[in-house]
């Protein structure tokens, strides 16, 4: 009986990577949404755009105007690893509120973050931003769901011209999501940088660690080919992915796609739409 190399890869990722979301410490992962930063090996610490509601509070104090976004990822094609979030901010006075809720798995094994956030810009070179989140993990098979609260904070600071320096903290209180063999949420702590070289490019770093994990380097470049249309590519490391993607901004509209590349279990497109509300201020979301 011959066996389909295809089905039986995708059987074993999904049954590896569900048991490393169940049964290790890493479970309720603060996932990072949005396609543009997906396809910049999610180096998204130190930007600001309607996405920072999820990525970095902090980028919600320089936005002006009130934005939407929705964003949908198949893991590794298999639909029981999709990734769906939706994000809101509405600024005001220098400030700005931001909701962001994503949602991980399938009927029998789902992960949720329900995300309120406030950011302050104190000038037009620094920002703070707070979160709070309630976490819920779902397994079908006699566990039921569990929830927990848990924190965010978030700085953004510009020290020169093009360069936006980014810091993120998630979970700074090890919250428990229960008490059996100690499960707690992961602590991330994340520190990037943006340089734009010029209207056209700009560059992305990132270093990423979880406080039980090994820490992971980021490095994502996106290249305004013409006013309305954007390239992109990336790298992580641990696990080694790479990624790509475009975009395009039609009026208040920006539509992303991306996807990064596992080299054994494959494949990771992305989707994301943005709209803006009101005046489009310029085309280019990391011009300082």
């Amino acid at each position: 009986m011959f066996i389909n190399i295809l089905v039986l890869r995708k059987f074993l990722s999904f049954i590896c990577i569900v048991s490393i979301a169940t049964f290790a410490n890493a479970g309720n992962e603060n996932f990072p949404i949005g396609a543009r930063s997906a396809s910049m090996g999610n180096a998204s610490v130190s930007l600001s755009d309607v996405w920072s509601a999820q990525q970095n509070q902090a980028g919600l104090g320089f936005l002006k105007n009130i934005a939407a976004g929705a964003y949908y990822e198949n893991r590794f094609s298999l639909k029981e690893l999709s990734l769906k979030g939706a994000v809101i901010a509405v600024p005001f006075n220098g400030g700005a509120f931001g909701l962001s809720i994503t949602n991980f798995g399938y009927s029998a094994f789902s992960e949720n973050k329900y995300c309120f956030s406030f950011a302050k810009a104190f000038s037009d070179k620094f920002s703070m931003g707070l979160a709070i989140d309630y976490l819920t993990t779902k397994i079908s098979e006699g566990y039921g769901t569990k929830g927990v609260l848990a924190a965010e904070f978030g700085i953004q600071a510009k020290p020169i011209k093009d360069l936006t320096i980014g810091l993120h903290l998630f979970n700074p209180t090890r919250a428990k999501l229960t008490s059996y063999n100690n499960e707690r949420i992961p602590t991330i702590i994340r520190l990037g940088a943006d340089y734009n070289f010029s209207d056209k490019v700009t560059l992305a770093i990132e270093t990423e660690k979880d406080i039980a994990q090994y820490s992971i380097l980021k490095v994502g470049i996106e290249y305004k080919v013409v006013k309305e249309f954007y390239l992109r590519g990336g790298i992580v490391t641990n696990p080694l992915l790479s990624s790509f993607g475009c975009g395009l901004n039609l009026k208040n509209f920006k539509i992303d796609l991306s996807a990064n590349y596992h080299q054994i279990l494959g494949l990771s497109p992305q989707f994301s739409l943005t709209y803006q509300f009101g005046k489009k201020e310029n085309n280019n979301p990391n011009k300082k």
